[in-house]
């Protein structure tokens, strides 16, 4: 999976820029991508989905995919309010955020995908099962309020749990310090770390964006959807005409003159 923040995916006549992201996506073998805020979905694996990818508002959105033992896999694309906006815009995003994760049956697996537009620093002994031991640079604002909605919800962010060069952790280069940050994220439930087998930033991803591809490699099984089906009848022999001695010789004939011919 991956976490991609590009600024338009719309076509003019000189480009096309949704084949351009197809053929990148492609290169890096993603299955499934959030843009923010939406999804791109490998096409063997649209007619797995559970229901159409759903639009929750202006910047959320999420799907589900059925997995294996009667389970499914719930994912939020999103895309935060950024610093400069006012702090009522993102008390309303991470409290609408919050009741949607609360939707999510605790069953289900769980993963948030997305800018979240928040720089949440090193401390995981403060932040314990929410930061690993990798992360870089330090807390803001916003970091602190993903890292309280983090910890409500018992999530892990997955960027910082590998140990990793600064160029692949990082997804973001600041304009003016040209300093970089990660405020791209993959995050799970932390009863489902074991699932990530790696999460890190792709700089040689080609794309009109000053973010870098985040690319995340799960251990899943997709399970396929299955068509309903009329039921099957299972003939059985009926052994009980055997008690009758001329069914017996017509059936000794019969035996006889097959394998005769075979």
């Amino acid at each position: 999976m991956a976490s991609w923040s590009v600024r338009t995916l719309l076509d003019n006549p000189k480009e096309r820029r949704t084949a351009l992201v197809a053929r990148e996506l492609s290169r890096y073998r993603i299955d499934i991508a959030a843009f923010s805020v939406g999804f791109a979905i490998k096409t063997s694996h649209v007619q797995k989905l559970a229901s159409i990818p759903e639009g929750l508002n202006d910047c959320l959105m999420k799907m589900q995919l059925p997995l294996g033992h009667k389970k499914s896999l719930t994912l939020i694309s999103a895309y935060a309010p950024t610093m400069t906006n006012p702090e009522e815009n993102k008390d309303k995003f991470y409290e609408e955020l919050d009741s949607h994760i609360s939707s999510v049956p605790q069953s289900d697996k769980l993963i948030l995908l997305g800018d979240f537009n928040a720089r949440i620093g090193t401390d995981h002994q403060a932040w314990h099962r929410v930061i690993g031991k990798h992360g870089v640079g330090k807390c803001n604002s916003n970091g602190l309020l993903m890292l309280r909605l983090r910890a409500m919800h018992d999530l892990s962010i997955t960027n910082t749990m590998f140990r990793l060069p600064t160029c692949n952790k990082t997804s973001w280069m600041h304009p003016r310090s040209r300093h970089w940050h990660l405020i791209d994220y993959v995050i799970t439930r932390a009863r489902d770390r074991q699932d990530v087998r790696l999460t890190k930033a792709m700089f040689g991803a080609d794309c009109w964006t000053d973010h870098r591809l985040i690319v995340s490699r799960l251990n899943l099984v997709i399970q396929p959807k299955r068509r309903p089906q009329g039921q099957k009848i299972v003939k059985k022999l009926n052994a009980t005409k055997l008690k009758c001695p001329q069914t017996v010789q017509e059936l000794q004939l019969k035996l006889n003159s097959k394998l005769r011919d075979l």
